[in-house]
């Protein structure tokens, strides 16, 4: 019988990161080296998560999809592990990039990747490049590739704590600077790099670009999107949902619960995201505090959630 699940996260280094991950979420990142990046639950060929809690630690993402299958994803049976759920922590902007849709990823040579981001925390003036302002033909687009002013064609959206972006497969954009976030997409690990901001590292050589694909991926019909609706307000009710995205790959709600206030989840896959306060999950009581993601299989049925003061987590499902 399987139980709630925590895993160890996977650090990134990266040239934009920085310690934010450390500092609000107090995970013991490698000394001296920017991480931009925490795999929190992933199943990518390099990088697999290690469960670390219960019976199963020490035994993988990948053997529990390979041995328990059916156990994990109940009726939503899936070949592989379908989600790649991350923390970014983006001190400097990201690449002006895309993903590739699912239509032209094999052509490629790539995977295609629809995503999501829960802002966790912004510095003030921090904003998102989503999009294209409304008007840039993908000429325009190339002519400023050249000159070295492509920025200039991106929607830029003012963005604060608590906003969230849905990112389909063949949406141009990037992460300004000063944000942390919950990234929740498809099992993909494929980016292509339009501008980098004429970044070096370490070696002083810049990340590669792959202009051709990016102009073969870019949705050049796609201006100005907006971000998802804001929390409405309400009551002082007991449990307030905030629905993000529901659709076929991956389905995100926002939720605050009061105190002792049992809520029974289960029946599903699915996986809870802590972004503040603590939350006991199940019966001996699994502690999860803020930045920390627990995977509650399809067969853990009335699993109940309770917090000894408020709590706001990220639940994620499997598309329907």
């Amino acid at each position: 019988m399987l139980y709630p699940l925590t895993f160890a996260p996977i650090f990134k280094e990266r040239i934009w990161g920085g310690r934010k991950i450390e500092q609000l979420y107090h995970k013991p990142l490698p000394a001296k080296v920017p991480i931009g990046e925490s795999w929190e639950i992933s199943d990518r060929p390099d990088d697999v998560s290690v469960i670390s809690n219960g019976p199963l630690k020490g035994k993988t993402l990948h053997w529990l999809v390979e041995n328990h299958a059916e156990e994990l994803f109940g009726k939503k049976m899936r070949g592989n592990f379908p989600l790649l759920i991350k923390i970014l922590d983006a001190q400097e902007k990201l690449s002006l990039q895309v993903h590739p849709p699912a239509k032209l990823a094999p052509s490629l040579g790539g995977e295609p990747k629809t995503e999501m981001w829960y802002i966790a925390h912004a510095e003030p003036g921090a904003e998102l490049f989503v999009g294209l302002k409304r008007g840039v033909t993908r000429a325009q687009f190339e002519t400023q590739i050249k000159s070295g002013n492509v920025e200039d064609c991106f929607h830029r959206v003012p963005v604060k704590t608590g906003d969230a972006m849905f990112l389909p497969s063949g949406r141009v954009h990037a992460i300004g600077a000063g944000l942390v976030i919950f990234e929740v997409q498809q099992n993909s690990d494929t980016t292509y790099r339009v501008f980098d901001w004429n970044r070096v590292d370490k070696s002083g050589k810049g990340r590669e670009l792959h202009v051709k694909q990016s102009l073969a991926s870019i949705d050049f019909e796609d201006f100005e999107p907006a971000l998802l609706p804001p929390n409405e307000p309400q009551a002082d009710i007991l449990i307030r949902r905030r629905p993000l995205v529901q659709n076929e790959l991956f389905e995100v709600s926002e939720f605050i619960l009061r105190r002792g206030v049992p809520f029974p989840i289960g029946g599903q896959m699915e996986i809870i995201g802590m972004l503040s306060g603590q939350l006991q999950i199940g019966s001996p009581a699994l502690t999860l505090s803020a930045g920390e993601f627990c995977l509650v299989p399809a067969c853990c049925n009335g699993v109940e959630l309770r917090t000894d003061r408020a709590a706001s987590f990220l639940r994620i499902g499997l598309g329907r």
